[in-house]
């Protein structure tokens, strides 16, 4: 069973600020940053959570993922079709997959997944995309199709929406603006444990 609360960051001084607070799962997504940068980024964070206890995901760099004997990877769509599939079952990651359609939930299925992410669930402030917002209906039938594979529901998610994506069938949700926009980002991560408990 995964934690209920699973955050995502793009820098490890996120990750130190506030897993101090609980967190017990963690996403780390760096985006268009030069490789001895994201490779000391990795270090550090899978470091740091390990002493902290905490599950680290890293976020579509696979190859650094195995290299540096990570537990956790998550990949999109579009990272599925560059990355070595059969090197990353080899190294013994257990992988997450983003799905925001059939197509892409089943090809996620296929490859046997640790969890299996749906969004955006409301509209996202984070990036563009061309699924406007899945609603909390589509959890509860990505749920009842995927049974007990861990589904995370994750796009536009707020402590205000987290009772109705768990209603739904969630798992577990990942929130990324809501703390980091957020006027106290530990206060909010208090609020999050709370409603995940």
């Amino acid at each position: 069973m995964l934690p209920r609360f699973y955050p995502i960051f793009d820098t490890t001084d996120w990750i130190k600020r506030l897993l101090p607070l609980g967190i017990k799962m963690v996403q780390l997504r760096i985006k268009n940053t030069q490789d001895e940068v994201l490779r000391a980024q990795i270090v550090e964070a899978r470091d740091f959570c390990k002493k902290s206890n905490t599950i680290l995901v890293v976020n579509d760099h696979w190859h650094l993922a195995i290299e540096l004997e990570c537990e956790w990877l998550h990949l999109g769509q579009e990272d599925l079709d560059m990355a070595d599939l059969p090197a990353i079952r080899r190294a013994g990651l257990k992988l997450g997959v983003s799905t925001h359609d059939q197509a892409e939930l089943e090809r996620a299925l296929s490859l046997d997944p640790d969890y299996v992410a749906l969004g955006p669930i409301y509209p996202t402030l984070l990036k563009k995309m061309k699924w406007y917002q899945q609603g909390i209906e589509k959890l509860a039938e990505w749920k009842a199709h995927i049974g007990d594979i861990p589904l995370i529901a994750i796009g536009g998610m707020s402590v205000e929406r987290a009772k109705g994506a768990f209603g739904a069938g969630a798992d577990s949700i990942s929130a990324v603006t809501d703390i980091t926009l957020n006027k106290s980002p530990e206060s909010r991560v208090n609020q999050w444990i709370e409603v995940c408990q």
